[in-house]
């Protein structure tokens, strides 16, 4: 089967692609540290974990969901969850729409070098910016990763420990699905500054 992150080989699999991406689309809309934390029990195979915890969250914070939000909400926690409880998990007939601002973050500090460190080591990842939300001293670096490996969330749980090691108690990177990104993605990609982006190999002969 195949997800909307990349190519999957279990039924497993296929629920822990379909909730990364459902946790990329959530950016913005769920608070930060628990985004964080339900990104990194993904990538630390606590897929159950996360099942059972996401549509309590989503109702607790009262965050809506697209159908095909939806959709990825029950094939993430099939098994999981109730079907009352993701019967109350409120409906959007559109996204909502990012209420933030982001700007180039700084290219040469110590966390960009050891993000761009990790990006070039990482063979299915192709394009690595960085932005900040928000403004001022509380301002949030906010990591933007495009990559066409078939485990996108360990990659994200990667880059995301690292920025916890240099001081970022909430860490926050989306490693994006193929296709048109979300509204929030796009507004930060927009604000964002390129660190890296791996150019394809010459052709033998050119």
């Amino acid at each position: 089967a195949r997800g909307g992150t990349g190519v999957t080989t279990s039924p497993s699999e296929f629920g822990t692609a379909a909730c990364h991406e459902l946790l990329v689309r959530l950016a913005g809309r769920l608070p930060d540290r628990l985004l964080w934390r339900l990104r990194e029990w993904l990538a630390s195979d606590a897929h159950s974990a996360v099942a059972a915890l996401l549509p309590r969250a989503l109702l607790r914070n009262r965050v809506g969901l697209t159908d095909e939000e939806r959709d990825l909400l029950e094939t993430a926690v099939a098994g999981h969850a109730p079907r009352k409880l993701l019967d109350a998990v409120l409906t959007l007939t559109t996204a909502d729409e990012p209420e933030v601002t982001f700007r180039p973050a700084p290219t040469a500090d110590t966390t960009a070098l050891c993000l761009l460190a990790v990006a070039r080591g990482e063979s299915g990842c192709t394009e690595l910016r960085q932005a900040l939300r928000g403004s001022g001293r509380h301002a949030q670096r906010v990591v933007l990763v495009r990559a066409d490996g078939p485990h996108p969330w360990a990659l994200a749980g990667t880059l995301a420990r690292l920025l916890r090691a240099h001081g970022d108690p909430a860490p926050c990177v989306e490693v994006l699905p193929a296709g048109d990104p979300p509204a929030y993605h796009r507004a930060a990609l927009a604000g964002s500054t390129l660190l890296w982006r791996r150019t394809e190999a010459p052709t033998p002969g050119h």
